[in-house]
């Protein structure tokens, strides 16, 4: 898989994300995807063809392989990876959504010029309003995606550990036999070092989850505790910060204008002087 293609897609959603969101998106490729492409792959990629069995019985090896390893651990990480950062593509469209509406609202107002446009692209969006719920609800989804995995994965390898010999019985073979997993402490430290990463990814979700709820609390009191600050959408709000920017550069020019016109005119400022005296 395309992980950079991934990265490059997340990393614009880190800009509008909190101080711990983007924790969290640093941990996820850091000490997951990084571990999982670099290490993990080459300790699990002789798994298969490692696995003997002391017996000679046609099947009796991939029977008992199928048994005990229902689903790989690197296949079962990278579905993990992909369904735990899927949430966060849905901030990603909502922010181009508003965008899109700001471009719009530019192009309305009679603002549709290169240097505004940029700035609709660079700026921060505001979590608030329906953004809120959104990044909320993408918050939550990454906690179930983790918690249903992390149950996954203690369901299918209990303990969590790799074992270095297990008995199988499963037809074809012909009786009770043996079997070696190969590299099975190796194996287990990555084991027990992915499910801790996946934890600390659950408690930064958590943290996250806390501090978005108590930070709309406080802006809802301080909202009924001064209501002429909130009023005006979204949309409203910007609006009147295109023409507040417009005004200032007005004021500027006229500046800029009068300041040209005494240095032209020395006697201009003279008068201006004896008057100021008067």
């Amino acid at each position: 898989m395309n992980w950079a293609g991934l990265y490059t897609v997340l990393s614009g959603v880190n800009r509008h994300s909190t101080a711990i969101g983007r924790i969290w998106l640093s941990v996820i490729f850091i000490f997951r995807i990084m571990v999982l492409v670099v290490a993990a792959e080459s300790v699990w990629g002789d798994e298969k063809s490692a696995f003997t069995c002391n017996t000679q019985q046609p099947g009796c090896n991939s029977v008992c392989y199928d048994h005990f390893f229902p689903i790989s651990h690197i296949r079962l990480w990278a579905l993990q990876l992909i369904l735990v950062t899927t949430p966060a593509l849905l901030v990603a469209m909502h922010v181009a959504y508003q965008q899109h509406q700001e471009k719009k609202l530019l192009v309305l107002t009679g603002h549709a010029d290169p240097k505004h446009m940029e700035e609709v692209k660079k700026h921060k969006m505001r979590i608030s309003g329906s953004l809120w719920w959104t990044y909320v609800c993408s918050v939550v989804f990454r906690l179930l995606f983790e918690a249903v995995f992390m149950y996954i994965f203690y369901m299918l390898y209990p303990g969590y550990q790799m074992v270095r010999l297990v008995k199988c019985e499963a037809y074809p073979c012909p009786n009770t036999v043996d079997c070696f997993i190969s590299r099975p402490t190796e194996k287990t430290i990555f084991t027990v070092f992915m499910l801790v990463t996946s934890s600390i990814c659950i408690i930064l979700n958590m943290a996250e989850l806390v501090y978005l709820v108590v930070r709309a609390c406080v802006r809802r009191g301080q909202h009924n505790s001064n209501p002429s600050s909130g009023k005006g959408s979204f949309y409203g709000h910007k609006l009147s910060e295109y023409k507040q920017n417009e005004i200032n550069q007005l004021l500027t020019e006229q500046d800029g204008s009068l300041k040209d016109m005494l240095r032209r005119n020395p006697g201009l400022q003279e008068k201006g002087d004896r008057c100021s005296a008067c």
